[in-house]
């Protein structure tokens, strides 16, 4: 038997002792029934900059092969090319203020999370360093939340947040799946978000207080299998229904990848 031969021959070894789908199939869902979203973490989706630990080789939180401008799952720790980028439906749109203590001052989770008609956010002042100072010596930012269905080989639901110069390409994306229109029985019709998937990559970006990797945006095409499209649909509910809630700023580095 020559090498190859005795390598498929593992192969199909190892093939035969993998269990198929249909072994689980009769217990679906069995052990899961005490659980709730509350007991789930919702992954962020985040652009690694220069400044991220992440890519930091000595640094506690560093996983191996990150690089600035790589796109960062936060519960699987997995990592996609931000050239490349990932592909994603967007299911709901939530604006809200987040208010936080200075860089030093907290463990990296917020303090609150404000609406963005709230007397809270409408007391702040901007100071000296351009953020929204609140009068208890906090601050604030601008916090659009794009919740997402993450496409791939298993679909997940996952959050982006964009704030500070990510702003523009939030209001980007949101004119653009404002702008598609349908012909339907009684005209043209706005479809909802998730009707759509867009493509999302890393691009270098900078002003004249520095450079950093941020977000672009743009459109692939209708969903076409009903069952993304019900998945995306039916996270859209939860999330409108307030079952799923995002848990704002579990890491220190918050800012790091867009500073300014």
């Amino acid at each position: 038997m020559n090498d190859e031969a005795k390598q498929t021959a593992v192969i199909t070894k190892i093939n035969a002792k993998l269990p198929s789908a249909t072994l689980f199939e009769d217990d679906a869902n069995a052990g899961f029934q005490s659980m709730s979203q509350e007991d789930l973490a919702l992954p962020f989706l985040k652009v690694l900059g220069q400044l991220s630990p992440e890519v930091n080789t000595r640094h506690a939180k560093h996983i191996e092969g990150a690089q600035p401008g790589m796109i960062l799952n936060t519960v699987t720790n997995e990592l996609y090319d931000g050239t490349k980028g990932i592909q994603v439906i967007p299911c709901f749109y939530k604006r809200e203020y987040v208010e936080w203590k200075d860089r030093g001052e907290s463990m990296g989770a917020p303090v609150a999370v404000h609406a963005v008609d709230s007397n809270t956010v409408a007391s702040a002042k901007r100071d000296a360093m351009n953020k929204d100072r609140l009068p208890n010596g906090n601050y604030i930012e601008n916090t659009a939340s794009h919740f997402v269905l993450l496409l791939g080989e298993n679909p997940c639901t996952a959050l982006i947040t964009m704030k500070a110069t990510q702003l523009k390409t939030s209001r980007k994306w949101n004119t653009m799946m404002m702008g598609i229109k349908l012909q339907g029985k009684d005209g043209l019709f706005t479809p909802p978000t998730y009707s759509h998937v867009y493509k999302l990559t890393t691009v270098q970006q900078s002003n004249d207080k520095g450079t950093w990797f941020g977000w672009d945006v743009s459109k692939i095409g209708p969903v076409k299998e009903r069952a993304i499209y019900d998945n995306a649909k039916s996270f859209s509910s939860n999330i409108s229904k307030g079952n799923i809630k995002a848990k704002h700023g579990t890491d220190p580095e918050k800012s790091e990848s867009t500073p300014f």
